[in-house]
């Protein structure tokens, strides 16, 4: 690919994306032209490239019924992800500042599904962030299936699907969360087929943690949508709590909200910050 391509680059809590507005799918986007806008000394740079196109002209097959947008996620290596929790933060962003949406509340198609976004707040000034709530479905938990080696330690790990699957592991409290080592992807056993996100957890105090992530086909981030919903729900069940009050998740690029709806489905609550447009060729 060699024309032009015009961008946003954007982040949700740090966990940072380029976002192509495509609405009739015109881009024919390959893993190398991903990997290539998301590097972060030879392209823009991001944890992930987002495609902003209509369900339609997505060459998905969507039903007719299918929300008007597709978010086409891919991760900073070109291969697909099914969802991101920023990235939909982001995207609604992008979408309502861009004009294509101008309700407050939408559904947004993912690869794991439709997923509703409600704009809470827009940005006081310019490049001030808005604060977004989206749906996230409601999760898929399966606890002692495998167990991860981090810091000497071999922890048991409770899976959560949340429309791509995340490994959740909490620390010993004699391990400092700030000081592991996530340079290398710590070693799940047994591996699932289709890899994992995995999740490193401290607990700070009523329905409050703290956590870091490596993800699939990225490596460590600042933060993660899905991940941070996975750990809440981890959180709520190892606690024994089912109240579904809000939690509160820390991450390195800062403050999530978890909460849950009447029927349980889990949402997530942050900021989306739209930072730079511009154009280049990749």
């Amino acid at each position: 690919m060699s024309e032009r391509i015009t961008f946003t680059k954007g982040h949700g809590t740090e966990n940072d994306f380029v976002v192509l507005d495509d609405p009739d799918g015109d881009l024919d986007l390959d893993a190398a032209t991903v990997a290539a806008l998301a590097d972060r000394r030879a392209g823009i740079g991001g944890d992930g490239v987002i495609r902003a196109v209509r369900s339609r002209s997505a060459g998905i097959g969507a039903p007719a019924d299918a929300p008007e947008w597709f978010m086409d996620y891919r991760n900073a290596d070109g291969s697909i992800a099914e969802m991101c929790g920023n990235g939909v933060r982001v995207l609604a962003a992008h979408l309502q500042r861009a004009g294509h949406v101008s309700a407050d509340r939408f559904a947004v198609l993912t690869r794991a599904g439709a997923r509703t976004v409600e704009i809470l707040e827009r940005p006081a000034a310019e490049g001030a962030p808005w604060h977004v709530r989206v749906g996230m479905g409601n999760p898929r938990v399966t606890a002692g299936a495998r167990t991860v080696e981090i810091a000497g330690h071999r922890l048991e790990v409770t899976d959560v699907d949340m429309g791509n699957p995340h490994a959740v592991a909490f620390l010993p409290a004699e391990v400092a969360l700030e000081q592991l080592d996530l340079g290398r992807r710590p070693v799940l056993d047994p591996e699932p087929a289709g890899g994992a996100n995995i999740e490193l957890v401290s607990v700070r105090g009523e329905r409050h943690v703290a956590m870091r992530v490596h993800e699939r086909g990225v490596g460590e981030t600042r933060s993660c949508g899905t991940g941070v919903a996975a750990t809440a729900v981890a959180a709520a069940l190892r606690a024994g709590d089912d109240s579904r009050a809000p939690w509160t998740v820390d991450v390195p690029g800062g403050r999530l909200q978890v909460g849950w709806t009447a029927d349980g489905e889990v949402t997530l609550s942050g900021p989306a910050q739209l930072v730079a447009d511009g154009t280049t060729t990749a």
